[in-house]
C-alpha cells in the first residue's frame, strides 16, 4: 500500500460550503471560441484550484475523442466538481470565466447540485 505522502489529498469542504457536480453546456457553434480562449481558461482555473474551489473538472465530449488533439473533438460542454456556498455562488463562478464572458458557456442552461462525495470515507478506512 502506498504511503500518505503519495497519495492526493482527501479533503471535506470548509464549514457552510458544499461540493456540487456542475454540467454546464456550451451555447451552439461555441467550439472555435473555445479552442481560441482555452488556454486562458487554463490560466484561470490556477487560482481557482489552489484555493480548492475546483477539485476537478473537464470538458464534456458529443463522443468518444480519436486522439489527443482537441481541435478534432467534438465539445458538449463541461464539467466540473466545485466548492462553493450555494448554487448561487457557483454560477457567479462560472460567470467570471472567460468560457462565460467569451460566450461560450451557455451558464443560464447549466445542471447544478450538491453532492455528498462518500468515497471519501471509504479511502480514510482503507489509508
Amino acid at each position: 500500500m502506498s504511503s500518505d505522502a503519495s497519495r492526493p489529498a482527501i479533503t471535506t469542504p470548509p464549514p457552510g460550503k458544499y461540493e456540487f457536480l456542475v454540467v454546464v453546456p456550451d451555447k451552439p457553434g461555441a467550439q472555435p471560441k473555445r479552442l481560441e480562449v482555452r488556454p486562458k481558461h487554463f490560466e484561470g482555473l490556477t487560482d481557482l484550484v489552489d484555493k480548492g474551489i475546483f477539485k476537478v473538472g473537464g470538458a464534456t465530449l458529443h463522443d468518444v475523442p480519436e486522439g489527443t488533439d482537441a481541435a478534432k473533438w467534438s465539445f458538449h460542454g463541461s464539467t466540473i466538481v466545485m466548492v462553493a456556498e450555494s448554487v448561487e455562488e457557483c454560477k457567479e463562478i462560472l460567470r467570471k470565466d472567460i468560457y462565460s464572458t467569451s460566450g461560450v458557456w451557455d451558464v443560464d442552461n447549466a445542471q447544478i447540485w450538491p453532492i455528498p462525495i462518500e468515497s471519501r470515507k471509504a479511502l480514510r478506512k482503507i489509508g
